[in-house]
Order: structure tokens, then sequence, then C-alpha cells
């Protein structure tokens, strides 16, 4: 929950979303960064904080990537789910610069390297790119977004006879120009125009009836009507007559084009959506990059431990005014002190620390990387509730001390131990020491709920309550006492003096009248301020000799260090020594069992001959005492023995019987039996056989496969593939790539017939494995000899249902059409 309706307006957050906005590329990039929400799942959370991180890394270290403007095509593939709909050349246009960005996108990815961007790359895997739809568009139009006109055989012939008619109508309009000229009729300077699509001729107003024709418009001056004459009216006519043609021509090209890519409008409305999140994720990657925003350590639990805090929209102003900088904040809520009490003077900062943390953690809940330092932390809440302003109301009868109850009653009804409350001049706007009280009971409820909040104020009892009270923790905003001017630093740990008296002093109040608000503020009001105040100056003395400190604990750390390290390295390499020697001794033992066992051999084959048992037991004895010899050599020395050859014998002996077995198994295949494809390396099961062919059931797909492309598996094979429990289209990645680079035509004109017959045969293969319904197969007319081939061997294949001639304005004869019976 996010409280009140206005946060992002009080904390800022709505100017962040317009930055956004403004850095995207697309309005629909742009209708993302105004969407976005809040968020308190910490799983989903993580994952889009992460996914703006990678994608800062890209743009910091990284090739460029690629940044092009794309069109909203959502409207465009809604109205093509319609039967009979059909894009204009403007959409077709839109859809293919679209596509060619996605191309792109995907390629810059695919480019980067193993291991890089995971999260970024979990997205851009389960986009799907189809070239074929691409292809498609450029065929019917050119990079202009004009249609071509090979868009189709209609179109190149309508064409051709809209310029042959334009040629004859220029000639004759030139003809008869020339005659009028000669004639006097027309001017000599006079050239054809058009008018209503039309050619004319301007003819002065004296002359108009000296030529017979139609008047299609005058000048504006009335001295000028231009004619077209009678004898090419018919053929205007023509032209217009096969304008008309070419229209209805490229609208049947258009509905061809989108009854093709129908079937796969969901998989290119996502990938719409990944380009527009891609958009959306760069433009959060860029601000974050120009804020100087990480990633903290995200926790799941509720807390705040952040170094070196920057307002986003402080940073932006004071950077583009170049003469001041933003102080950065240390601010940390644990379990211990769960509560930040802020105090300080006047304009030293004390909203603007309460607004950084609202605005800092709202930015990280809606997915956004903060200007905090290294070494930062944050958690996660479940609430953000804000008081902070004047909320005063004449409509509602609310001042602005009754409109602050208002905030504080909400909160204690609706926060809960894993609520931010961020309240800024707590218990003000009314009677000082009856508000004091009621904010003092506030702060205790809140603590005793166990909610988190920043608070600020300027009641000395809130600052004493603090004081002594578990949950909560002071917090100053720092003050010079030499300069007079606030330092804009928190300091956590000790409460904040308002500096009113000094604040009076410089800006020039009378000396008298600040000696007698001293006697009316009391001894002990003026002593406890006086006493933050040294409080504070005896702090920044010991900081100053802690930091010292720190400086020789560092360069003491850094010496142990490299003591440490340099011991280690002498250990390690004492146990790399004794661990090659006893690797030594272990290959010289095994290599004198070898002996021993060699002998034994010799002994028997020699019958055991004094002189033959007299040697081996002299090598046995040689070899014995080399090895007891070992333990005596400082450094150990030899030749390594390749004792892991024989094991890798027997394993390869072992895998040559086992398929050695499986080849022997010649018995015919039969329904039941368990088969891996061999050039898929897809597992199934036979339910049919007729000698050659089988057809192979695997998951939800059949197929039907010659008996040479399957090899004979064990049913445990069988049973362990499809425990994978994923789908061929899933589980075999040949499959995704051929759907992706599938395309429903070929072209075989000029191909000899057996390698015909083979493009034929992968192209079936294909669109059973993409399940694609629809063919067509180019082979040319000629003598028709590459056509009966191709229908013969269609005919006998099972799983085509027909195979028809293209309409003759597509080719005819010339080109097959298929369809499958899947």
């Amino acid at each position: 929950m996010v409280y009140p309706h206005d946060f992002e307006r009080k904390t800022g957050f709505d100017q962040i979303r317009a930055m956004t906005a403004e850095k995207c590329l697309s309005p629909a990039g742009a209708e993302q960064a105004f969407r976005s929400v809040f968020s308190n799942d910490y799983d989903s959370l993580r994952n889009e904080l992460v996914k703006t991180w990678e994608f800062q890394q890209i743009l910091s270290f990284d090739d460029p990537f690629p940044a092009v403007a794309f069109s909203d095509v959502r409207k465009i593939f809604e109205k093509l789910r319609i039967e009979g709909t059909f894009p204009e050349t403007e959409e077709l246009s839109e859809l293919k610069g679209t596509l060619d960005y996605l191309k792109s996108v995907l390629n810059y990815f695919k480019a980067r390297k193993e291991g890089a961007y995971p999260v970024l790359k979990s997205v851009v895997n389960r986009v799907k790119f189809y070239p074929f739809v691409s292809d498609s568009i450029d065929r019917i139009i050119d990079k202009h977004g004009a249609v071509r006109d090979n868009a189709s055989p209609g179109l190149k012939k309508i064409r051709n006879e809209i310029a042959s008619k334009k040629t004859a109508v220029t000639g004759r309009l030139t003809a008869i120009l020339k005659q009028a000229q000669s004639e006097g009729i027309v001017d000599a300077d006079a050239n054809i125009s058009v008018r209503n699509g039309r050619g004319v001729i301007p003819v002065s107003i004296s002359g108009k009836r000296k030529i017979n024709g139609l008047i299609h418009d005058q000048s504006a001056t009335g001295k000028t009507v231009f004619i077209e004459p009678s004898e090419i009216v018919e053929l205007n006519n023509e032209i217009i007559e096969l304008g008309y043609e070419e229209r209805r021509e490229i609208v049947k090209i258009l509905t061809s084009f989108a009854d093709s890519i129908r079937s796969y409008i969901d998989d290119l409305v996502e990938s719409f959506g990944f380009l527009s999140e891609i958009d959306f994720i760069k433009a959060k990657a860029l601000l974050g990059n120009e804020l100087g925003s990480i990633l903290p350590a995200l926790s799941a639990k509720p807390q705040l431990a952040w170094k070196k805090a920057v307002h986003p929209l402080l940073f932006k102003t004071f950077r583009k005014a170049g003469n001041r900088s933003v102080v950065p904040l240390d601010i940390e809520l644990n379990e211990k002190q769960r509560i930040l009490l802020v105090s300080g003077p006047n304009a030293g900062g004390k909203s603007v620390c309460l607004k950084t943390t609202g605005l800092l953690q709202y930015m990280l809940q809606c997915g956004y990387t903060i200007p905090v330092g290294e070494g930062s932390e944050a958690g996660v809440f479940n609430d953000i509730f804000i008081d902070i302003g004047d909320e005063q109301s004449i409509e509602n009868d609310l001042s602005t001390y009754s409109s602050h109850l208002v905030n504080m009653k909400f909160f204690i009804r609706n926060t809960s131990p894993s609520s931010l409350v961020l309240i800024d001049e707590l218990g003000s706007g009314t009677e000082p020491v009856l508000g004091g009280a009621i904010a003092e009971a506030i702060l205790a409820e809140l603590i005793r709920i166990g909610t988190y909040g920043v608070v600020t104020t300027h009641y000395s009892n809130l600052k004493h309550f603090a004081s002594v009270t578990d949950g909560i923790i002071n917090g100053a905003m720092l003050f010079d006492n030499n300069l007079m001017q606030p330092l804009f630093r928190l300091d956590i740990g000790k409460p904040g003096s308002s500096f009113a008296f000094e604040i009076a002093r410089k800006i020039g109040l009378p000396e008298n009248i600040l000696r007698e608000a001293s006697e009316k503020a009391g001894v002990k009001n003026v002593r406890f301020d006086r006493h933050l105040k040294d409080i504070a100056r005896d702090k920044r003395y010991w900081e100053m000799k802690r930091q010292n400190i720190r400086k020789h604990e560092k360069r003491l750390e850094e010496l142990i260090d490299e003591y440490e390290k340099e011991l280690s390295g002498a250990k390690s390499l004492r146990k790399e020594i004794i661990s090659k020697a006893r690797e030594e001794a272990k290959k010289l033992l095994e290599e004198s069992n070898r002996i021993i066992e060699n002998t034994v051999r010799q002994i028997k084959e020699s019958q055991a001959e004094k002189e033959r048992t007299l040697k081996a037991r002299q090598e046995i004895a040689g070899f014995r005492q080399e090895v007891e010899g070992l333990k005596d050599e400082p450094e150990i020395t030899g030749k390594p023995l390749e004792l892991q050859k024989k094991a890798s014998g027997i394993v390869k002996r072992v895998r040559e019987k086992r398929k050695q077995e499986v080849q022997d198994d010649t018995t015919p295949l039969k329904p039941g039996d368990a088969v891996r494809l061999t050039d898929t390396g897809v597992a199934g099961e036979v339910v049919e056989a007729d000698g050659k062919n089988l057809i192979v059931e695997t998951g939800t797909f059949r197929l039907k496969v010659s008996a040479s492309k399957v090899v004979r598996i064990s049913r445990k094979d069988l049973k362990k593939s499809l425990q994978a429990g994923r789908p061929l289209q899933q589980a075999d990645p040949l499959v995704n790539e051929r759907k992706l680079r599938f395309k429903p035509e070929i072209d075989i004109r000029g191909v000899r017939g057996d390698e015909a017959l083979e493009t034929v045969r992968n192209l079936i293969d294909d669109a059973v494995m993409v399940q694609h319904r629809h063919l067509r197969i180019i082979h040319g007319k000629g003598n028709g000899i590459l056509r009966n081939l191709i229908r013969q061997y269609l005919s006998a294949m099972p799983v085509v249902r027909s195979a028809r001639d293209e309409h003759v304005e597509l080719g005819g004869a010339g080109v097959t059409l298929v369809e499958l019976d899947l």
C-alpha cells in the first residue's frame, strides 16, 4: 500500500516517470514508464532490478546498443486477426521497420559472450523471430514503402499497361500542344499540366473553343483554362480504370500476406511486447547511469543501510546549474533502530533527508536502480506512507494540524512491522507543549507496532524520548558554528540543535531582543541547546581522531593480509610438493606390482630355469630398492607412468561391445519397438511399420521416417527420454531451429530430377516437423517433365492430401500448391 494517493507528486517520482518516458524510443516504451507500479514481491522485484542493472553495464562497457525508433504495431496485429483484413502499405512499412529492429536487438544479444547478462538473455531467449515474415514484406514493398511492380505477375502486367498508356497520352498531348502553339491558340511557353489526375493543356480564355475537349480547371485570374483534349479522354479513362484494377491487385497481395502470417500473430505481438520492455529497461538504465545509480544488496526483509544516498532531482538541478553539488546522506534503519528522528536547524536539510528516503525506496520498489554508494543495502517494505506539506482543506473543514492528525490516524490503523512511515515536523501546527505530547504518544505507538520510519522535528521532548527509548534513534543535520550555515550532513546517534539564537543573531536581530528571549526561554532550555552544540563540536574532534586511527588500522590490515598471503602460498607449495611425492611413490609401487606379475609369468614360461629365475629375482630386488630409496630423496623426480591407459582401454572395449550388440541386432523393427532418430536424436515408439518406412510417435507428434534413419534403443532409454518431460518442439533444439528458418516455398527451376526430389522431400519433412499445411513449389513450365516427376512423387506420399496448379496469374502450371494432411 502507498499513501496518500498523491505520494508520487509529494516525493517527486512523477518527475522520474517523465524523465524515463522522454528517454524511450517508442510510445509503447513510454507507456510502460507511466504504467510501472510499486511492488513488494521480492523475486519479481529483484528480477526487474537486475535487468535494469545489466542494461546499465551494457551501456557503460559494451558495444553501442541498437537505438532506432519503432512504431506501435499492436493495432495492426489486432486488425489482421480478422479474416479478410489486410494491412495498408504504410502499416506494412511500419511492421517491416519494427521487425528489422527486433532482428538487430536479438542479434546484439546473440553476439554477447556466454554467461553475460543472464537475466536479460532469459527474456531474449523467449522471443521468436520468423524471417519469412520479413522476407514476405520485402517481396511486396521496397525500402521507400512503395509496392513493388513484381509483387505479383498480375500487378506487373497492370503497371506495364498503365505506363504504356501514360506514354501514349503524353505523346499525344505534346503533339496537340505543339500544333496549338503553331496556330497561336496556346502561348509559346505553355507546358502540359495535370488536373484531377488527367493531362491538360493551358489555353487562354479567348481560344478555349478552338480546342475540342473537357475543361477541368481555370487559373486564379480567370484568363486561362485547362482543357483535356477529346482525343485523349478515352485513354485517360482507361488509365483510371487500370488504376482501380491496380488497387484491387494490391489488396489481393496484402490480403494474401495477412493470411500467411495470421497464425503467427500471437508470437509477433509477444515480440513487440519484448521490444517495448527492452525500450523501457534501456530508458531506466540511461537514467540510472546519468544519476550514478547502482543495484544495492537486496534483502527480502524490510531494512535500509544506504551509504552516500543522493536525492536524484536535486542532483540533476544542481548539476544543470553547475555551481553546487548535493551532499550525500548515510541513512540506516534496522531491527534495533527502526525509527530515525531527525532534528536540526531550519533549511538544514531535514525535509530533503525525508524525501530522499521516500523517493529512493519507492524508485527501488518500482524497478529502478538508485543513486547510493557501493556497499549499500536495501530491503523490501510492504507499505510506504508519507505525511509532508500543508494539507489544510477549506472544503473538508480541516486545518493544517487537523490534516496531520488525520494522516496519523491512518498510519496507526494501517501500519505494520513491514511498513515505512515518513513524517515531516511531527506535532507541529498547534500549541507546542500539547502538540509535543501528542507527537510523543504517536511515536510510542509506532514503536510498539514495530514499524520503520523517518521523522523530523524541532521538539525537545521528542529528542529526549528518542535518547531513552529502544527502537528509535536521534539524528542531527549538522551546522557550521563558525560560518553560521548548514552543512546538510546527517549525523546519526545524537539530537540536533535548532540554532535558533545563532541564526537570529546572524540575520541581525537586535541583541537586547535575543537576551530577553533567552530569559523567557529559561536557563534549562538555553543550556540544553548549548550542550547540544558542545556535543556536536566534541564529536567532530573525536571523529577526526577516529578517522586517523582507521587509516592506521587499514594500513595494518593490508600488511597482515600481505603476510598471510605469503604464508598461505608457502603452505600451498609445501602441500603440492608432498602431494606430488606421494603420487610418484604410488605410481612406482604400481609399477613394481606390474614387474612382479611379469616376473611370475616369465618364471612359469621358462619352467623355472635357474638362470631366468635368478634374473627375475634380481629385477624385483632392484625395483624394490628403487622404491624404498624414494623416501630419502629431498626432491621427487622420475618418469610418470600412464596407468590410466589400461582403465581407458577397458572402458573403450565395453562401449564397443555394447555398440556391437546393438548393431548385431538386425531383426526388423515392429510396432512397439523403441527407436531414436539419427538426424535429430529424438526418441520415440514405432506405431506402424511397412518395411522401408516407419511411423514413429514422439511426444505429441507422429513422424514418417525411413527405417534407415532410426536405430533401435532399449525401453529403459526411451523411458528416460520421456521422463525428461519435454515435448518434441521444446526438447529438440533442431526442431525450434527448423521452425524459425522454415519457409513454405521453394524454387527448383533448373535443378536436376534427383536433386529436386531431395529438396521436395526435405520441404515435406520440415513442414511436418513444424506442422505447416500449405506449401508452394516453383518448378517452371518447360516441357512439364519436372512438374510430372514432382507430382508422381507427391502422389506416393501418404501425408500429402492434394497437389494442384497455382492460379494462372500467380504462375499457373509452373507452380504446384501442396496441402498436407496434418
